[in-house]
């Protein structure tokens, strides 16, 4: 159904080329769906709703702290990404019916409840926000990008999800992440009281996206 990419650490930028390039060669059929499962160094992002005023430091300031600013093309507004935290993009063929954004946003979301709930972690949804939720504190962040196919009819998916595992979450407060300021974030590590190994996060993740996804096998 999809193929597991596990690319280490790497440049936000270098990513988002890799992203358009399977998402061409999916819509060619030259490959199949892809999940690739990697950190960034310290960076933020600005999706297209973003707002100037959710950040909170100058260009200038974010570079003397070694945080590099990305404006992209995903859905959403500013947020962070950095090492401990594990990023997903599923590039994915959505098909040419009974599968549409929300479904598709929804079983991410799921995908991400089911792998924590390994870890004793009960993960939720909190109306009227996207991303998975611990109570009051979001645990993950998601955005993505549908891209029209120009070979085949439907839409292929880019960008995804942002788990924190074990982030250092004081980088979130040099932004107003996702817009939100009434609530805050977490992590797997905070909430367990340990560091987690991410190479296990990276297993369950795609045990549960089998899962989760095999449910929509006819549209993937």
């Amino acid at each position: 159904m999809f193929e597991v990419q596990r690319l280490g650490q790497v440049p936000y930028m270098e990513t988002w080329d890799k992203q358009k390039e399977l998402v061409k060669q999916i819509d060619q059929e030259n490959i199949t769906n892809q999940l690739l499962l990697l950190e960034h160094p310290h960076t933020i992002t600005l999706g297209r709703g973003s707002h100037q005023d959710n950040l909170l430091f100058t260009g200038e300031q974010y570079r003397q702290r070694g945080v590099d600013v990305v404006e992209i093309d995903r859905g959403g507004d500013v947020t962070y990404h950095g090492p401990g935290q594990l990023v997903g993009y599923p590039i994915f063929y959505l098909g040419e019916k009974n599968y549409n954004a929300h479904s598709y946003l929804r079983d991410l979301e799921e995908a991400l409840i089911h792998a924590l709930r390994y870890w004793g972690i009960e993960g939720g949804r909190k109306e009227p926000y996207t991303g998975v939720w611990v109570g009051d504190v979001k645990i993950a962040a998601i955005g993505v990008k549908f891209n029209r196919g120009r070979k085949r009819r439907g839409y292929i998916t880019s960008h995804g999800f942002a788990l924190n595992v074990n982030t250092d979450l004081r980088y979130f407060n040099m932004i107003i992440p996702c817009g939100i300021q009434e609530y805050g974030v977490t992590s797997m590590e905070q909430l367990l009281g340990r560091k987690v190994e991410m190479s296990k996060v990276m297993d369950e993740v795609g045990l549960a996206f089998e899962k989760i996804f095999a449910q929509n096998r006819n549209s993937l």
